[in-house]
């Protein structure tokens, strides 16, 4: 199998040489007969090659992480604009270190009820019904439903208030609550850190509905 890839490796490393082969002595040939007038310009035989570009950062419409501000991880995408949309982002576990569901927030412009916005991405086995509940500091808990599934994760898209943000800004930790299909008398409590919510909510860009 090895020899099988070196060879076709080869092969194809020959195929693409054929074209700058055959120019080079096409050129060769022309420099023999008029050293004067038939050499190629160095742009000409540039144009056919491949500079590469920079593998060492993310790339245009890559998602990446720009920093961590205490439990939260600023999410960008790459674009060509001169700032990057961010939104906050946080993974939730089962408290021994399994992964189940993910949120992430974001500004909204001024004008609405909506202060901010936010997604909450849970498993597919979970009850759409019972829908999802969140707390801050175990009060004011309200209730949201599930906007649509797919092979990821069922999703619900949630707006906060004015009052709801600064719940957030001020409170500790955020119970997110969801029930579990096969175990519909269960309740799985998800711990949401509010540790640097403030600064990464300030850093989070502003998103147009």
């Amino acid at each position: 199998m090895r020899e099988i890839f070196q060879t076709t490796i080869l092969s194809a490393a020959l195929a693409a040489a054929l074209p700058i082969a055959a120019w080079a002595q096409e050129t060769q040939t022309t420099e023999e007969t008029a050293p004067s007038e038939g050499a190629a310009p160095a742009a000409e035989i540039e144009s056919q090659l491949s500079l590469g570009e920079d593998a060492s950062g993310p790339q245009l419409g890559e998602a990446y992480t720009q920093e961590v501000l205490g439990d939260w991880e600023m999410r960008c995408i790459k674009t060509d604009q001169e700032a990057d949309p961010c939104q906050m982002y946080q993974l939730m576990d089962d408290g021994d270190g399994n992964a189940v569901a993910e949120f992430s927030m974001f500004r909204l412009p001024d004008g609405g009820k909506a202060k901010a916005g936010a997604i909450v991405v849970v498993p597919l086995e979970t009850a759409l019904q019972a829908q999802v509940t969140i707390s801050v500091d175990g009060a004011n808990a309200r209730r949201y439903p599930y906007s649509f599934c797919n092979p990821v994760g069922c999703y619900s898209r949630i707006g906060f208030t004015e009052p709801e943000v600064a719940g957030f800004r001020k409170g500790n930790v955020a119970t997110i609550q969801i029930v579990p299909a096969l175990a519909p008398d269960q309740k799985i409590n998800l711990t949401l850190s509010l540790k640097g919510f403030t600064a990464a909510y300030n850093k989070a860009s502003q998103i147009d509905p």
